[in-house]
């Protein structure tokens, strides 16, 4: 979608957010969403540190057809150890829009 097309849409709530890190972290892990919980550590799902990467790309790009200006900040993905982390951060930055 080109920039200035760029309006700012629904935001998801949580839940919409949990899929869609859900989602993507399947996609990018290549297992079942159904396999991924909220309680999930990244750890025990053997995301390493460049899957994280990828899932902060993946709801950058998602989240930036619908938030202009989200964006993950580097400094913050060490802190997000589990899905619950992510969910809950990604829901509070958009709540900060």
């Amino acid at each position: 979608m080109p920039a200035e097309t760029h309006v700012e849409g629904s935001k998801p709530d949580r839940a919409g957010v949990l899929e869609l890190v859900r989602n993507s972290l399947a996609e990018i892990l290549e297992v079942e969403p159904s396999a991924i919980s909220e309680g999930s550590s990244f750890d025990d799902l053997g995301a390493d540190s460049l899957a994280l990467i990828e899932l902060v790309e993946a709801l950058e790009e998602e989240l930036g057809e619908r938030t202009v200006g989200f964006h993950i900040d580097d400094e913050d993905l060490e802190d997000l150890k589990t899905v619950r982390d992510a969910v809950d951060y990604v829901t509070a930055k958009l709540g900060s829009h």
